[in-house]
C-alpha cells in the first residue's frame, strides 16, 4: 500500500512542479525557445491550452496554469485520501490544497536555488538549463545582492535567500502543523 501511495504522490508532485515551473517561467519572462522551457511548455500544453480558452490571463499571470496547479494539488489530496481512508473530506481538502501548493512552490524554489548554486561552481555557463535557472532566480537574488555587497568575490545572495526560505518553511510549519 505504501508503495502505491508513494508512486501516486510522486507522479502528482512531479507534474505539479512542471506546472509551477510554467507559471514561474511566464512570470519572469524566461527565454521561451530554451530547450528546458520548451520541455515545460510541451509537457503542460495538453492541459493548459483547453483551460486557457475558458480562463483568461490576468496581466502576466497565467490564471489557467494557476487554476490547473491548484486542481492538480486538490486531485492529489483527494486521491490519496480515497486510497488511504476509503473516503474524502472535500472542504478541508480545498483549504489544504492552497497550503500544500504554497509548500510545493517554496520547495521548488529551494531546489532551483540549490541547482543554480551547484551549476555556478561546476558549469562553464554554456548550459541552457543554467541560463533558465539564472532567469528564474535572478528576480529574487538581485534585491538581496543590492543590499549585501560581494564579499571577496563570493556572492552570498543565494545563501541569504535559502535561509529566508527555511525561515518561511519553519514559520508555516508552526502555523499549520503537518506542513
Amino acid at each position: 500500500m505504501q508503495a502505491v501511495l508513494f508512486l501516486i504522490d510522486t507522479a502528482f508532485s512531479l507534474y505539479l512542479m512542471v506546472m509551477i515551473l510554467r507559471l514561474w517561467l511566464q512570470l519572469v519572462r524566461a527565454d521561451f525557445y530554451n530547450p528546458f522551457s520548451q520541455f515545460v511548455v510541451k509537457a503542460t500544453n495538453p492541459l493548459v491550452l483547453p483551460l486557457r480558452r475558458v480562463i483568461p490571463s490576468i496581466g502576466r499571470l497565467d490564471t489557467a496554469s494557476l487554476v490547473l496547479a491548484y486542481s492538480i494539488m486538490l486531485v492529489k489530496l483527494l486521491v490519496l485520501q480515497l486510497i488511504q481512508f476509503g473516503q474524502i473530506a472535500l472542504v478541508p481538502s480545498l483549504v489544504l490544497s492552497v497550503i500544500f501548493l504554497i509548500k510545493e512552490i517554496l520547495t521548488l524554489l529551494f531546489w532551483i536555488l540549490v541547482i543554480r548554486a551547484l551549476l555556478s561552481w561546476f558549469s562553464q555557463g554554456r548550459s541552457p538549463v543554467e541560463h533558465v535557472m539564472h532567469q528564474l532566480t535572478e528576480p529574487l537574488l538581485r534585491p538581496v545582492r543590492n543590499i549585501l555587497p560581494p564579499l571577496g568575490g563570493l556572492d552570498l545572495s543565494v545563501l541569504v535567500v535559502l535561509v529566508g526560505l527555511q525561515f518561511l518553511n519553519i514559520l508555516f510549519s508552526n502555523w499549520f502543523p503537518g506542513f
